[in-house]
């Protein structure tokens, strides 16, 4: 049987803020702007190449800015930082976990390259790199 993640809840304090950042400056696709009836609308985005997408307005229950720590892997880690940044994204420097743990800059090992961002809300994310020889899915 198979299991696939399809979406991720984000909450939000503004849905048209919030889905410009995520539409326009992180560059996901927007893939629905549903109004569902008063006061319910939800904005789907999906990251590219990705099966998995964003809601915007889905009521997760949480305060927006609570979710931390989605990781998304991309091919390459400087080029995706410098996309973000091109687009007016806050970004970390390209870091790496190091033997105690600790988050040092500059890139990694193998699977041990990251950038960290968060939504004008303070949802945080995080980019990995996936080694180029291991792009299977």
């Amino acid at each position: 049987m198979d299991w696939k993640l399809e979406v991720v809840p984000i909450p939000v304090s503004d849905i048209d803020r919030a889905k410009s950042f995520y539409g326009e400056q992180v560059g996901f696709a927007v893939d629905h702007d549903t109004q569902a009836g008063p006061g319910t609308r939800f904005v789907q985005l999906t990251p590219p190449g990705s099966a998995c997408s964003i809601v915007l307005g889905a009521s997760s229950g949480m305060p927006p800015g609570s979710v931390q720590g989605v990781q998304i892997v991309v091919p390459d880690i400087e080029a995706a930082r410098a996309h973000l940044t091109e687009r007016g994204v806050v970004v970390s420097p390209v870091q790496h976990f190091g033997p105690d743990g600790a988050l040092a800059d500059g890139p990694g090992g193998r699977w041990n390259s990251f950038v960290f961002f968060s939504d004008p809300d303070g949802n945080g994310w995080v980019l990995q790199e996936r080694p180029a020889d291991d792009q299977a899915v």
